[in-house]
């Protein structure tokens, strides 16, 4: 049976290793970091024995029925509903904008019909054809809440105004006219019980995987190998050779206090005079759990320098253009196929990175039978 690369030991590169372990593959699993799970990796603190997610918040959401019951084989998943609050001129609003939201704001007590209507008096109708996130929100939105909820916390998170930041950002948002304030809209809404490092873990406990830590994958390597599925960054394969891909990173002040900080799991802090974009208080991810004291992250955004972990792609005109040289150069590589966040220069939501994966995997399967050449990208990274 042919031999497995997985490089990156995050969901991506687990949900491949596992599902063709399963196969029969033998798999060998890289990540240059000491522990599991890439990004989503979770452990307890010991001074607090709060579960931290240790690289920023991660609450798993999806209205894929496959994905929500391949995940649950690994842990039992907690019912969590996310509910962002959001602290602006000393006044704090409930997120995504909804009917609270806007009577709080406005002192108003509209009904949902009502309200639909104020909403319209308040866009600004002269953008017909909204290109950046300025022009989305105020077309949307108005100028009052574009600058009480967006424009500050933005600048902040991207380093960038929002007039340089396409409108597409601002498409995860909606305006909702009752008063749900569930961030998402996923069928499916958890936290796994036992931490998401657990679940990685289980993925790759199988004698037909071997996992090392630690360990670069170095580009010479992939001639062990009869294929390589790499998820670390593209730039990073190619020893940046094109020149680096644009990310922002986040750093996180991390507090211990007694009793309960903030009592909510995650509070936006939209002023601009305020350093930091968010406050998340890591016990409230686990509601089932009882902890005396508490473990807060302010959390800070910059762009991403070498030697730091790179957390969003930035993908602006510049980036993409890099990007498509990145791309022709992978389609040259024999026997490896570039997929995860990192690998395709793409924002993805857990549950999107475990769905491809698993389409990875079985399309792998499907060329072997038949006797075709895996491509280097499954999803087009330039979408």
């Amino acid at each position: 049976m042919k031999k497995i690369s997985c490089v990156g030991a995050g969901f991506t590169g687990a949900v491949i290793a596992n599902k063709l372990a399963n196969l029969g593959y033998q798999v060998t699993v890289f990540d240059t970091r000491n522990h599991l799970a890439g990004n989503c990796h979770t452990e307890r603190d010991s001074a607090t024995d709060v579960m931290v997610h240790v690289y920023g918040p991660h609450i798993f959401h999806t209205s894929n029925e496959i994905v929500w019951n391949y995940i649950q084989q690994f842990d039992e998943f907690m019912p969590f509903i996310n509910r962002v609050k959001a602290l602006y001129n000393e006044r704090v609003y409930s997120l995504p904008i909804n009917l609270m939201t806007i009577n709080a704001f406005f002192g108003k007590t509209l009904s949902p019909k009502t309200a639909a209507e104020f909403m319209e008096t308040l866009g600004d109708k002269s953008i017909v054809d909204p290109q950046t996130f300025e022009d989305q929100a105020l077309r949307f939105v108005g100028k009052d809440l574009y600058e009480a909820f967006f424009k500050g916390y933005t600048q902040k998170q991207w380093g960038l105004h929002p007039s340089e930041l396409p409108a597409s950002i601002l498409k995860r948002l909606p305006v909702r006219f009752n008063y749900d304030d569930n961030y998402y809209a996923s069928k499916f809404q958890g936290i796994p019980k036992n931490g998401y490092s657990y679940i990685v873990e289980k993925m790759l406990d199988h004698s037909n995987i071997t996992v090392r830590l630690n360990t670069p994958f170095k580009r010479e390597m992939a001639d062990s190998y009869d294929h390589v599925f790499y998820s670390g960054p593209i730039d990073a394969w190619f020893s940046y050779g094109e020149g680096r891909l644009g990310y922002r990173t986040l750093d996180f002040e991390v507090e211990r206090h007694e009793g309960d900080y903030q009592g909510n799991a995650v509070i936006n802090y939209c002023n601009e005079t305020v350093p930091y974009t968010r406050i998340s208080e890591h016990k409230h991810f686990a509601p089932w759990e009882q902890h005396e004291k508490t473990l807060i992250y302010k959390e800070y955004s910059r762009l991403c320098d070498e030697g730091d972990t790179p957390y969003y792609p930035i993908r602006l005109v510049k980036d993409k253009s890099l990007l498509t040289r990145y791309v022709e150069l992978a389609k040259n590589e024999n026997n490896i196929t570039f997929v995860g966040r990192l690998g395709t220069y793409r924002y993805l939501d857990m549950h999107v990175t475990i769905a491809e994966a698993m389409e990875v995997a079985e399309l792998y399967v499907n060329a072997q039978s038949n006797l075709l050449k895996m491509p280097a990208f499954v999803v087009d990274p330039l979408v």
